[in-house]
């Protein structure tokens, strides 16, 4: 177990769960259309998400889909709300928004070393305490780029570069007009009106 895998358990101030990450892929689709995550043994379950999410998702996706196309990267590929298996040794899994990996692969999950960008949009039913652990995750699994999009009053793109094992803010986009993210495979024109159109 890495330094960081021991700083994430300690954190948490409580021992494993008693989940796997073969239970967790093994579970059933929720019908209500939940998320069920995997961190570190223990199952948390988000409700569906709402329709301004959903959009937000959907704009990234298509966003992030035609940046890679202009750039001529055909080992890039954006997809949406994949399983991702994280650490077995930490029993977690998780379930981005958006991300960029860098093959097609067929099955429910993705590898962690397949991400090249973790893309979360965090509304106002994401706790710190959640959000600062899934960050930790995917630094802990080396995925390069975490962007994190706020949904709330002060709605906001981070885009983070993994330097050491932990995550650095490149750049932050606001309301009000196209920017450029550099933390990123491929420099990505980020217009944050259009993407939380609502």
């Amino acid at each position: 177990m890495s330094i960081l895998e021991v700083e994430m358990s300690a954190a948490l101030q409580h021992p494993v769960g008693p989940h796997t990450v073969d239970e967790w892929l093994a579970l059933p689709p929720a019908e209500d259309g939940a998320r069920t995550e995997l961190i570190f043994g223990y199952l948390h379950v988000s409700p569906a998400a709402s329709n301004e999410h959903q959009f937000a998702s959907l704009e990234l996706a298509v966003l992030l889909r035609s940046a890679i196309a202009a750039s001529g990267r055909e080992d890039l590929f954006a997809v949406q709300a994949v399983n991702v298996k994280i650490s077995s040794a930490i029993r977690t899994g998780l379930i981005p928004d958006v991300v960029i990996v860098d093959r097609k692969q067929r099955g429910t999950s993705y590898p962690a070393h397949a991400l090249v960008v973790a893309v979360e949009l965090w509304s106002p039913g994401n706790t710190r305490e959640e959000r600062e652990t899934k960050m930790a995750a995917y630094a802990a699994a080396g995925v390069p780029f975490m962007w994190a999009v706020f949904e709330e009053d002060d709605p906001r793109l981070v885009a983070h570069r993994l330097e050491r094992d932990r995550y650095v803010v490149e750049n932050v986009v606001r309301p009000g007009g196209p920017a450029t993210v550099t933390a990123s495979p491929i420099p990505v024109t980020v217009d944050l009106d259009d993407i939380m159109d609502w």
